[in-house]
Order: C-alpha cells, then structure tokens, then sequence
C-alpha cells in the first residue's frame, strides 16, 4: 500500500464528507454522533471564499510506481484531511479571536493587520493508525502551498507542555503565539490561537 496526498474537489469532499468526519472524531477521539453535529458545518465552510481542501489517501501500489488515475485516489481509504479558507468579518471565529484579542490589550492597528488578510486552517486531521508519519506537516504544506494571503492562523486545544503531536507540529512549522488560554463562546476548554506568516 502507498500513501498518496491529494486535492479534494467541493463535490469530492461532498461525497466524502462522511469518511472524512470519521477520520476527524478518531483523531480528536470525540465520541461517535459528533459527525452528524459538524456535518451541516463542515458543507457550510465549503461555499466560504477561498477554501481549499486536500487529503492523504492509502491507495495499492501500481505496479511499475505509475500514479494511479486521480479518479482512483479520490475513492481511496481516507487516512487525513485538512481544509481551510479566507478569512472574514462575518465569520463567527474572527468575531471570537477579535474578542480575545482586543482582551489582550493589543492595538487596533495591530488587529486590523493580523485580521485583514488570513488563511483558516480550519482542520487539520490524521487517523490514529497513521499519525507519526509526517502526514500532518505533508497535509499543511500542500494545503498552504500557494495561498495569496499574507498569514495563516488556526486554533488549537491547549495542552500541557505543548506535548502532543498537534503542538510539535505547529512549532515545527514556525507557529508562534497569538493568544494563549482563549475560551471560545460554547466551549469550556481552554485553546490557543497560533499563526504565522505565509508562504510557509
């Protein structure tokens, strides 16, 4: 078997989105019905301006190492996803990370330029049999490969000592801190807010 990353159309991810989300609860070990409360939101994020979305594949090896038929990669076996998009006023998570930021004392220039031009990186997921692979960092790369915009920012559960795979990864690729200890509206756990600028 031989791990292919790939482009996901808007209908591709349409029609996958069921594996996808799986994927995403067997990495966040969120229990199972979680899939059935992002769905509607997951195909929401996909009319956004901007978004793009790719995944890593397991597919069998060809025999002679020809690439499989594009075709053919988009039905493999999911092993991760990510996916992403411009960001917006409009958007509730910018409305959140205004709030933290604004709480944070930092100036209103100083805002208006992190906010003005970014990327979300919405989600980012490798299923447990396959992390440790380099799949996540390969995912992001190929994700933020080419964007115009001038930053990335993502958030992210806070963890002890940054000791998880999320977090080295991140760091790995240049994230620094933007806000640290955020409490997203609905949601009791504590997450950081990490960005950097782009290209990556």
């Amino acid at each position: 078997m031989a791990t292919y990353l790939i482009d996901l159309s808007p209908s591709d991810m349409q029609r996958r989105l069921s594996d996808a989300l799986h994927v995403y609860v067997d990495a966040m070990r969120y229990p199972r019905g979680t899939e059935e409360q992002r769905a509607s939101m997951w195909l929401e994020h996909m009319r956004r301006d901007g978004w793009k979305a790719v995944a890593a594949v397991q597919f069998d090896d060809v025999p002679g190492g020809a690439t499989p038929a594009t075709a053919a990669l988009t039905d493999a076996p999911l092993l991760g996803v990510a996916y992403g998009y411009c960001g917006s006023p409009d958007q509730w998570w910018q409305q959140q990370v205004l709030q933290g930021l604004r709480r944070t004392g930092m100036p209103g220039d100083a805002i208006d330029h992190l906010v003005s031009d970014y990327f979300e990186l919405t989600e980012l997921h490798i299923h447990p049999r396959a992390q440790g692979n380099g799949l996540g960092e390969a995912l992001a790369r190929r994700l933020l490969h080419g964007r115009p915009e001038r930053s990335v920012l993502l958030s992210t559960p806070e963890i002890n000592g940054e000791d998880n795979r999320a977090w080295r990864l991140y760091r790995r690729l240049g994230f620094s801190d933007v806000i640290r200890g955020y409490h997203f509206a609905g949601d009791p756990r504590p997450f950081a807010i990490l960005g950097r600028q782009l290209p990556l």
